[in-house]
C-alpha cells in the first residue's frame, strides 16, 4: 500500500513529514498511516500540473493519443480488480461484490473516456455558418488548464474516475485530493496512470485533511477549475473561493431523494428497490431515496413487509461472503447517523425496524437497517440527509399531493417513482424537480448518462459528454479573406 503523496510523476513524503491514520471501520483498528500532505504540498502538486499544462506534451497531444493511455489506465484497474475493491472495503467498509461492481466501473470511466478523447480529434472543432460575406468562423474546444478535483469517501475510486478520467481525456492536468478518510485507492490510481505511461505532473495526488489540503487547493491561484462532491456546507466553500478568481467550478453536493410507490406497484417489486435505494452502500449515496412516499391503500402491508426483510439483511464485515451492508465508514459517521435515528424518534416519527447497533458488531461502525414511519414533514429526519441506512416513509392519497411532498425540498439531486401505469410514471417523472429521476428502478448509474441535480443538489453535469464538457473552454476563431479589401478606413 502506497503511503506517499504523488507529485510530479514521483513518491514523496508531506513537506511537513506528518502522517495520519487509515482505519478499517469494521473493527475500528488502524491498518495503515499515509503522508498528511498541506498547503506546501499543495503549492508543489499545482506548480506541477501547471509546468505540465503550460509546457508539457499532454494537452497537444492528439485525442487518439490521450486515448490510448487512458485505455492502459482502465486495463490497469480492471487488472488489479480484486486487490483494488479488497483495499477498498478495508479502507471503506463496503460489502466486497458492492466494492467490485464500483471497480469494474471505474475501469470502465476511463474506457468510456478514452473513446470520446479519441473524438475529440474530430469533435473538437466546428464550423459556425455566418451571414456576413468574406468572414468564417469555428468553434474550437479546448482543455481548461489546471483541475483541482475533490472527492468524497462513499465511492473512493470511482469518484476519482468521474473527474480525473475526463479532465485528462479534454487535455487537462489535476490536482486530486481524496477524502482523508479513504485514501488508499487513489494513491493506487497514481501508480496505475504512471505505469500506463501518462506524463509527470499530468496526475498529482495530495492525500490529507480539508482544512490543510483542501482549502489551499480551491484557492490557489494556478488552479483554473474545481470539481467538488461532497456536502452542501463544503460546496458552498468550494464555490466562495472559486468566485474570488472566477474560476469555472462543477458541484456535486447533498440529497434528500423521494421514491413515489403507487398501489398498483406489486409489493415484492415495491420492497426490493427501496431497500436497493437505501441500504446499498449503507445508505452512504448523496442519490439515496431516503424518503419514501407510499399510496395509502398499500402503505401498511408495504411497510410490514419492508421490515420483515431488513430484518434479514446480514450485517458485518465487508469482506465475509453473504454480507450485504457493511460498517459506515468512521466512527464519526456512526454517531451521526445513531443520532439521527434517536432525533428523528423524539420529533415523532415511528421506530419500525432497526436503530441500532447489531449485537456483537459493537466493536465496528455498523447501524442496523432503521425504518421510521411517518415522521413529521417538518421533522430533521424528514428533510435533511443523513447518509446512512435509515429510510423515512409517509402515506400519500393522490398524484398531484405525490408530486407535491416529493419536491418540497431544497435538494433536487434525484427522484424516483414506481408504478404498472407507465404514463402516469413518466407523467411524475417529468414533474420531478429532480437532476437524475429513475422508474420503476433506483439508484443505477451509467458513465454515458449525466449525473448531477437541482437546487442546493449541485451545479453542472458529470459523466457522459457532459462530464467532458466540464473541462472544456470554447473559442471562437474568426477569419477574414484577406485576398478582399476591408475598406473602412483605407478607401484607396
Amino acid at each position: 500500500m502506497r503511503d506517499q503523496l504523488f507529485i510530479d510523476g514521483a513518491w514523496t513524503p508531506a513537506a511537513s513529514g506528518q502522517m495520519f491514520d487509515v482505519t478499517d471501520p469494521s473493527d475500528n483498528t488502524v491498518f495503515h498511516r499515509v503522508a498528511r500532505g498541506g498547503a506546501d504540498d499543495i503549492d508543489r502538486a499545482v506548480a506541477a500540473a501547471r509546468r505540465a499544462f503550460d509546457t508539457g506534451p499532454w494537452p497537444r497531444l492528439s485525442g487518439a493519443q490521450r486515448a490510448e493511455v487512458l485505455r492502459r489506465i482502465g486495463d490497469g484497474i480492471a487488472a488489479r480488480k480484486d486487490d483494488l475493491a479488497r483495499l477498498e472495503v478495508r479502507d471503506n467498509g463496503k460489502p466486497l461484490p458492492e466494492a467490485i461492481w464500483d471497480i469494474e466501473d471505474t475501469a470502465g470511466c476511463f474506457h468510456y473516456y478514452a473513446d470520446l478523447a479519441a473524438r475529440l480529434d474530430n469533435d473538437a472543432t466546428q464550423d459556425i455558418p455566418l451571414g456576413a460575406e468574406g468572414f468564417t468562423a469555428r468553434a474550437v474546444k479546448e482543455p481548461v488548464g489546471v483541475a483541482g478535483a475533490i472527492i468524497p469517501w462513499n465511492f473512493p475510486m470511482l469518484m476519482a474516475s468521474w473527474k480525473v478520467a475526463p479532465a485528462l481525456a479534454a487535455g487537462c492536468t489535476v490536482v486530486l485530493k481524496p477524502s482523508e478518510l479513504t485514501p488508499l485507492t487513489a494513491l493506487e490510481l497514481g501508480a496505475i496512470a504512471a505505469e500506463a505511461g501518462l506524463p509527470a505532473g499530468v496526475l498529482n495526488i495530495v492525500t490529507g485533511f480539508g482544512p490543510e489540503a483542501g482549502q489551499p487547493l480551491t484557492e490557489h491561484p494556478g488552479v483554473d477549475k474545481l470539481a467538488f462532491t461532497g456536502s452542501v456546507p463544503t460546496g458552498a466553500r468550494v464555490m466562495a473561493a472559486a468566485a474570488r478568481d472566477i474560476k469555472t467550478v462543477s458541484l456535486e453536493l447533498g440529497g434528500k431523494s423521494p421514491l413515489v410507490v403507487f398501489a398498483d406497484t406489486p409489493i415484492d417489486e415495491a420492497v426490493e428497490w427501496i431497500m436497493f435505494g437505501i441500504f446499498w452502500n449503507q445508505g452512504e449515496v448523496c442519490s439515496a431515496t431516503s424518503r419514501v412516499l407510499i399510496e395509502a391503500p398499500s402503505y401498511d402491508a408495504v411497510l410490514a413487509r419492508l421490515a420483515e426483510e431488513a430484518a434479514k439483511i446480514r450485517i458485518g464485515p465487508g469482506l465475509e461472503d453473504g454480507v450485504l451492508l457493511g460498517p459506515l465508514v468512521s466512527r464519526g459517521q456512526h454517531e451521526k447517523v445513531l443520532a439521527a435515528i434517536r432525533r428523528g424518534v423524539d420529533e415523532g416519527a415511528r421506530l419500525i425496524a432497526g436503530g441500532g447497533v447489531p449485537k456483537g458488531l459493537e466493536a465496528g461502525c455498523y447501524v442496523e437497517p432503521t425504518i421510521l414511519a411517518d415522521p413529521p414533514l417538518d421533522s430533521w429526519v424528514w428533510r435533511e440527509e443523513i447518509f446512512g441506512p435509515v429510510v423515512c416513509t409517509r402515506p400519500f392519497d393522490t398524484e398531484d399531493e405525490a408530486i407535491r411532498l416529493a419536491n418540497d425540498s431544497k435538494y433536487g439531486l434525484a427522484a424516483a417513482v414506481m408504478s404498472a401505469d407507465l404514463d402516469r410514471a413518466e407523467r411524475v417523472a417529468r414533474a420531478f424537480r429532480a437532476g437524475i429521476v429513475w422508474v420503476n428502478c433506483s439508484q443505477p448509474t451509467f458513465t454515458e448518462a449525466p449525473w448531477g441535480g437541482y437546487k442546493h443538489s449541485g451545479i453542472g453535469r458529470e459523466l457522459g459528454e457532459w462530464g467532458l464538457n466540464n473541462y472544456l473552454e470554447v473559442k471562437q476563431i474568426t477569419a477574414w479573406d484577406r485576398a478582399k479589401p476591408w475598406g473602412w478606413y483605407l478607401k484607396g
